[in-house]
């Protein structure tokens, strides 16, 4: 029973600890007040710009790295699943990683479209579009722009199809 009542207490240290690291994101990237962090555990760092239109959430154990003069634009509309990776920069990989003098990055905003659906495990690189209306299947990696109305899935995800009106 007491084992019980401490874990009740842990996990409301836990919401109130989130409550207040999502009131600091919102503070330090001036996201929106109707964004929403739909669940535990949403990592947002880096020193680069986030915009969030209406009505869009990000689940539990996602992340979202701003690099320096890099921006995510996430459009109204979004439902961005559990466990999604969003980056605005990641090592070149033609390049040898021995050399540590010399390691190239490759950065770009990320662009999200308006009524977007991302689904879980999801990975986007840096320089990435995905359009209005797109959705993007469980466990896909995105290194490519991903045209609107379209379904695309994989590694790396590749258009499914295009939706029907």
């Amino acid at each position: 029973m007491l084992k019980k009542i401490a874990l009740k207490i842990f996990d409301k240290l836990l919401e109130y600890h989130d409550a207040n690291y999502y009131q600091s994101l919102r503070r330090k990237y001036n996201i929106a007040p109707d964004f929403r962090f739909n669940g535990k555990h949403v990592q947002i760092y880096g020193n680069g710009k986030i915009s969030t239109g209406k009505n869009s959430y990000i689940g539990s154990f996602s992340t979202i790295q701003l690099h320096e003069d890099c921006e995510v634009i996430i459009g109204d509309n979004c439902r961005i699943s559990h466990n999604v990776r969003i980056y605005t920069s990641s090592p070149e990989p033609d390049q040898d990683f021995n050399d540590l003098t010399s390691l190239k990055i490759k950065r770009g905003d990320v662009v999200i479209g308006n009524g977007v659906w991302i689904g879980v495990n999801v990975f986007i690189n840096p320089g990435v579009r995905i359009g209005n209306n797109a959705v993007v299947g469980a466990n896909s990696v995105v290194t490519k722009d991903i045209d609107e109305n379209t379904i695309a899935g994989g590694v790396p995800a590749k258009v499914i199809r295009v939706k029907k009106d």
